[in-house]
């Protein structure tokens, strides 16, 4: 196979294309790029996940979209044709409130190689379930694929079981590095006075790892040399007891101030959904 020096193989391209279609057939979706139009439903559907005045205003989205970044929608795959007819929905979403079913921003960034950085992913609530998270970021790394960007990186909390699973397991995500209080003090919808733990996570697009994870396959055993057990739900945790949740937060932090002590280390999630401290090779088989 003849690839231009630097560029991915259009086969590649197009089997990521393939993965991200099957995706929106699974979720019922589609996701492409958002309409000029759409953007300020975009906006609404990030500001109905953490509040107003909580994300970008509507210039430096009109912006980012213009200058080519992935400001992606996901709307549903089909509508009758009296379901988008009537004066109190958008043509395009299907939606009463005019907000995708979910939405998502990408913006370039080269800090240490040239990646995406997969800043904001909101889903309706009503959605949740149906893999449309996974389906936006699979339309990302398409996108990206497409235009020779073979990295994507993003963070998350990583006491949040449900986004590690999805980031390490079904994504096939790994942790690069932990970022105590990485946005400082939220007080959104979401983290409330929380503090902004995060993990940052690299998602190498074309690599072993994320192929097996795409095909779903095992979790490997990981060599385990400590571990970390999460609560099933600490976002419950956090609503219903903060002192709790507090205590939660200060044990991460202990557990993971090791990883700047011992940078052989890394954190992987194993197959009970609980991180594991290991020295294993991230494309470990099984």
């Amino acid at each position: 196979m003849t690839v231009p020096a630097g560029g991915v193989p259009a086969s590649v391209v197009a089997d990521a294309e393939q993965a991200a279609d099957a995706a929106d057939a699974r979720a019922g979706i589609r996701t492409r790029p958002a309409h000029p139009d759409e953007l300020d439903g975009v906006l609404a559907r990030f500001e109905a996940t953490w509040g107003a005045g909580r994300g970008p205003d509507r210039a430096m989205v009109q912006a980012l979209d213009h200058a080519g970044n992935t400001v992606l929608v996901a709307v549903p795959a089909a509508e009758p044709a009296d379901a988008v007819a009537g004066p109190q929905r958008h043509p395009s979403t299907g939606s009463a409130t005019g907000r995708p079913l979910g939405a998502t921003l990408g913006f370039l960034g080269w800090s240490d190689g040239l990646h995406l950085h997969s800043h904001m992913n909101a889903v309706d609530p009503a959605a949740r379930g149906r893999g449309v998270g996974v389906a936006l970021k699979l339309r990302q790394r398409a996108v990206c694929l497409a235009h020779d960007v073979t990295e994507m990186r993003w963070t998350y909390d990583p006491l949040i079981r449900r986004n590690a699973r999805m980031n390490l397991v079904r994504l096939g995500a790994e942790i690069m590095a932990f970022l105590p209080d990485f946005y400082g003090e939220l007080g959104d919808a979401i983290t409330g006075a929380d503090r902004s733990d995060r993990f940052e996570v690299r998602w190498r697009l074309d690599s072993p790892r994320t192929a097996r994870a795409l095909a779903r396959g095992p979790v490997p055993s990981w060599r385990a040399e400590g571990r970390l057990p999460l609560v099933a739900d600490y976002e419950r945790v956090r609503a219903e007891d903060p002192r709790v949740a507090a205590r939660l937060r200060d044990a991460s932090r202990d557990a993971f101030a090791v990883l700047a002590r011992d940078t052989g280390l890394r954190v992987e999630l194993d197959a009970d959904g609980d991180y594991v401290f290991t020295r294993d090779e991230a494309d470990r088989s099984p």
